[in-house]
This record gives C-alpha cells, sequence and structure tokens, in this order.
C-alpha cells in the first residue's frame, strides 16, 4: 500500500527460513541471558523470601488456597504467583529453582508476546527490534532474574493487550479478544491490576470515533464482546468462587478480616490512602530515564518519529502509545509509588520503539549517546573495582560490612574489574558506528555476570544458614524452637519445624505468647529473638548470644532467663515496637 501510514519503517525483506532462525536465535539468547544463575541462591530480601515462604508452606499443608505466613493468613496478594512457585517446585523438586521459574517463564512469555506483535504490524525486523530493546532493559531483565511478582503480573497484562490489540487492529479475532479479556482476569488474580488492560478500550473509542487508520473494519457484534466478559469472569472465578466457598465452611473472625483486608484495604484503600512508599508525582519520570535504561536513550528519536505516525492517524501506535501514558497516569496520581507498578508499560513501549531503533541506531547522536551511557557504567564500574581490591577506602569497608562480605569481598570486586573491561572492551572493538552490538554485548555480559557471579555471592554473604547452624547446635536435635520478631528469610532457611506466633503481631505480643508457650515445656522449649525486643522482660546474661545476620543481632533463650515480672505473658510495650517492616497499614 502506498498510504503514508502504511509506510514501514523497518523493511522485511529477509526469506522465511532466515526470519525463523533469526527469531529462535532470539529466544534462545533470551532463555540463556535470564536463566543464567537460576538454581545457584537462596531467595534475598525484600520480597523473595516472603513469597518463596508462602509457596513453601503451600505445598507442606497442602492449602494452596489460603496463603499462610507463618500462622498468619496471608493477605497482601492472592495466592497465585505463589501458587505458581508451589507449582513449580511440585515439577522441579528444587526451591532454589523454583521460586524463580514463574518469573523466568513469564519474561520470556512477554519476549515473545512483544515479538509477535510486533512482527504481525510491522513486519519481522521490527518486532525482532522490539524485542531486543525490551531485553536490554534494566528493569525487565532485573526483575526476570528476581523471585518476586511483577513478572508475572508484567506478562499477564501484556497477554491481555496482546489479545485486544490483535482484535481491534488485525482482526476481527475473537479468539484473540477472549484470551486477552481471560489473561486480565488472571492479572487481576495474581496481584489486583489486571484491570487496567482495558484502559486500551478508551483510545480504541477514540480512533473509531475520529476514523484512524489500521483499525479493524468489524469487532463483533454483543456476542463477542459477552464472550470477553465471560472469559473475564472465569478467570476470576477460578480464585473467587473456591474462597467463597473456603470462606463460607470456615466462617471465622480471621476469615472474614482476610476478605476486608485483600479486597479493600490492599486495593481501594492503598491507592486512595496509602501508607508507604511515598514519592513525589515525578517519581516515575525518574524511572523512565533510569530503570529503562539503555532504551530510554532512544526518546530523543522515538518521540518525534512517533508524533509523526499519530499525526498520520494511525491506530498501531495511537492505542499502546496512549495505554502506556495511561498506566502512568493511573500510578502517578497515588502518592505510593514503586518502580515496578509501571513495568507492565515496558513491553508496549518497546514494542512501539521497534520500528524505528535500527533507524535511530545508525545516527551520530545515537552513536554517541549510545557510548557515552557505556562508557559511564565502565569506568566507575572498573574503577570501584579497583579501589576495593587494592585500595579500600571507608566506602568499600562499609559496603562490605552491610553486606557480610567478609573473605568474599575480592571475589566481588574481581567481578566489577571483569565487567568494566568486559564494557570498555565492548565499546573498543564495535566503536561509535557499531552501537546496537557495543549495546548487546555489554548489557549482556552485566547480566551473565551477575546471574552467575554476583547474585548468588551476594546470597551467601547475607545466608541465614551460619545462624541456624549456630542454633542447631546449641538447642540439639530433639528441641522445639520458636521465632519472635522474625524476618520470612529465617523460617526458610531452617529445616526443622519451627513455631512461630504470628507476623503481624506487635512484636510485644509475639514474645508474650513466646513466655507462655515455653511455660508449658520449659526444659525443651527455646527461642530464637531479635536483641533489640528483649528489654525488659528477658536477661541477657542468660541468653545466648547467636550472632548478626543481615544487620541483625540474635539472642536465644529458654525460660530461665525470663523475669519473673513477665512470666505468664505479661509483657510490657518495649522501647522497639515495630510489626516487621512489612509493607500493611499500621
Amino acid at each position: 500500500m502506498t498510504e503514508a501510514w502504511m509506510a514501514t519503517p523497518s523493511p522485511n525483506d529477509l526469506s522465511p527460513r532466515r526470519q525463523s532462525i533469526e527469531r529462535w536465535l532470539l529466544m534462545l539468547g533470551a532463555l540463556l541471558l535470564l536463566a543464567a544463575g537460576i538454581g545457584m541462591r537462596t531467595p534475598t530480601p525484600s520480597d523473595e523470601p516472603r513469597f518463596a515462604l508462602v509457596a513453601h508452606q503451600m505445598v507442606a499443608s497442602g492449602n494452596w488456597l489460603i496463603p499462610h505466613r507463618g500462622t498468619d493468613w496471608y493477605s497482601d496478594k492472592p495466592p497465585t504467583f505463589m501458587a505458581m512457585q508451589s507449582l513449580s517446585y511440585v515439577l522441579t523438586g528444587n526451591w532454589q529453582i523454583a521460586f524463580l521459574l514463574p518469573s523466568l517463564l513469564s519474561s520470556l512469555g512477554t519476549l515473545w508476546l512483544i515479538y509477535d506483535l510486533g512482527r504481525r504490524l510491522w513486519g519481522h525486523r521490527a518486532g525482532l527490534w522490539a524485542a531486543l530493546g525490551l531485553l536490554c532493559t534494566v528493569q525487565f531483565v532485573f526483575q526476570a532474574k528476581r523471585g518476586q511478582i511483577d513478572p508475572t503480573v508484567t506478562f499477564f497484562l501484556t497477554l491481555a493487550n496482546v489479545g485486544l490489540l490483535r482484535h481491534f487492529l488485525l482482526g476481527p479475532d475473537r479468539r484473540a479478544l477472549w484470551l486477552g479479556c481471560f489473561a486480565a482476569g488472571l492479572g487481576v488474580i495474581t496481584k489486583g491490576v489486571g484491570i487496567l488492560a482495558f484502559l486500551l478500550v478508551l483510545p480504541w473509542l477514540l480512533a473509531v470515533r475520529l476514523r484512524w487508520n489500521g483499525l479493524t473494519p468489524n469487532t463483533g457484534g454483543v456476542l463477542t464482546w459477552l464472550g470477553g466478559g465471560f472469559a473475564f469472569a472465569l478467570a476470576l472465578a477460578l480464585w473467587l468462587v473456591p474462597l467463597m466457598l473456603y470462606v463460607h465452611a470456615h466462617d471465622t473472625p480471621e476469615a472474614h478480616e482476610y476478605l476486608s483486608d485483600i479486597f479493600l484495604n490492599q486495593t481501594v484503600h492503598r491507592y486512595v490512602h496509602p501508607w508507604n512508599s511515598i514519592q513525589p508525582p515525578w517519581f516515575y519520570l525518574e524511572v523512565i530515564f533510569t530503570s529503562w535504561l539503555p532504551l530510554s536513550l532512544a526518546l530523543p528519536g522515538l518521540l518525534p518519529a512517533w508524533w509523526r505516525r499519530l499525526r498520520a492517524q494511525d491506530a498501531r501506535f495511537l492505542l499502546p502509545l496512549t495505554w502506556v501514558v495511561l498506566l502512568l497516569v493511573f500510578f502517578s496520581l497515588t502518592r505510593a509509588k514503586r518502580d515496578v507498578y509501571i513495568m507492565p508499560a515496558l513491553p508496549l513501549l518497546a514494542l512501539c520503539a521497534g520500528p524505528f531503533l535500527r533507524d535511530i541506531l545508525q545516527r551520530r547522536w545515537a552513536q554517541w549517546l549510545g557510548m557515552a551511557f557505556l562508557l559511564a557504567l565502565a569506568l566507575p564500574t572498573l574503577g570501584i573495582g579497583l579501589q576495593g581490591l587494592f585500595h579500600p577506602t571507608a566506602w568499600t569497608t562499609r559496603f562490605v560490612a552491610a553486606r557480610q562480605l567478609g573473605d568474599q569481598a575480592a571475589s566481588l570486586w574481581w567481578m566489577f574489574i571483569i565487567l568494566g573491561s568486559w564494557m570498555l572492551l565492548c565499546v573498543a572493538v564495535c566503536r561509535w558506528r557499531r552501537t546496537g552490538p557495543a549495546l548487546l554485548a555489554s548489557m549482556s555480559g552485566m547480566w551473565l555476570l551477575w546471574g552467575l557471579w554476583a547474585a548468588p555471592l551476594l546470597a551467601r554473604a547475607s545466608s541465614q544458614q551460619p545462624l541456624v547452624q549456630r542454633v542447631e547446635q546449641a538447642i540439639g536435635p530433639h528441641a522445639e524452637l520458636a521465632l519472635v520478631a522474625w524476618k520470612e528469610e529465617l523460617p526458610l532457611a531452617f529445616e526443622r519445624k519451627v513455631t512461630d506466633f504470628g507476623f503481624v503481631e506487635p512484636w510485644h505480643q509475639q514474645l508474650a505468647d513466646a513466655i507462655r508457650w515455653q511455660e508449658r515445656a520449659p526444659e525443651d522449649r527455646w527461642v530464637l529473638i531479635l536483641s533489640d525486643v528483649m528489654a525488659p522482660c528477658i536477661d541477657q546474661a542468660a541468653s545466648l548470644d547467636m550472632g548478626m545476620t543481615s544487620g541483625r543481632d540474635w539472642r536465644l533463650y529458654r525460660l530461665n532467663a525470663v523475669a519473673q515480672a513477665c512470666r505468664g505473658g505479661i509483657v510490657p510495650i518495649g522501647a522497639v515496637e515495630d510489626w516487621g517492616g512489612i509493607d500493611r497499614r499500621p
């Protein structure tokens, strides 16, 4: 076609065989890059141990419907993601693989969806560049290597968006629409934000009204949209129906509190009246220009290109770009902001960048900017490694102490030196006119070293295992153990069953319950407690020092260390009081 709006910025003149080879090389390379290091480390704070603990308890209890963190019902998130981790363990038999597998598979799925939609809209090369742009982005790869919920949510929202876009732009495609609606429902029962996929309907309605180019002439009648609504409701019902039946059968205050917290407090109230992660209105601009590097470096070339396509009334750009803006506005309106909240916008941004990235990287300003970015990473990285290894300063000493690296610090500094040197080598070999390969090789080297070297090293350094070994030696194999003022990584580290008295309970209340628990078998029961919580009830001299881990000092005691005034669980509120630092409204 010769119309201006149909002009394809990326030519597609490759043979089907060559396209197939490049497509599978893309996915194989992505698999190697994203999977590097899986199975080599344990969960690390802040969120990974929480989800991993819930998944452990799902497998141990057989209850995959109501997630628990210790004895508490865990109502911060629906159980979908943790159930996926549990299923991964059932399939692999290895928790170090299982807690990361959903993120890996979701990220690969997101990458494939963006390539495939880009191919359908603009051709193979546009889809390939869109996927490569996404694969190079810092936030996407970093989160793909984390055992957190956000890559899974991003996949479900991307699948929902792709389904709707295929129906609106390449259809009519009822099956794609229904799959997209079903994916939106899965996004709701994963983190609650899946409903945001339907914001895509707003720019579609606008484009239909203004008769923009590229729209599907007929998107179906009432039955088509009723089918989409049914698919969305079906996904919700996978969790809500069993949940309501369970709560009806277990009509307890805990059950009703769970429903109130997960449906009102953690969604509506948290958005309107947030209690943590408070950030200024421009926070997400900072995220775009930092966490979305190096893709965000192309924005000076992308913005004019997008504007030209919008002036040509090209709906292929209007719909996804408007959805990105609407998502940014939605999360900017609340005071609580975290960088991962807008991660679902990144795939569609990369999709719209795909047709133009090749041409942009051939421009002189983009080549200089890309190389300057690599030098800005390489030189400090190399300098920090050399300084930490040969001339330690107060800063490097504090860094090592804060992460409990000890003798392993030299290994980390060598990793910095190798990474900085690799990036400089990429710049020297590729020079200024081959910025794309330099960026791809440099970022690949960075993430391979991170996954295979740095992340396992930092996980070992902050491991709870030394603490667990000291506790096991002190109490022996037949004693009972309880935790007070605990973090999620502690129960994960013990192979024995440990007792807890709630996680969201105030620490003085946990201590009171622990004292009453010990009084029932004083000779056999020990308590591992955060040292700051001991006063005024626990005599430090009568307790055992278990050392520090993750900056927290732990003590072990039996009932003989409990002051008489606190016997029976009469514990005053001490100088330190907290709910474990969790993400919960006080």
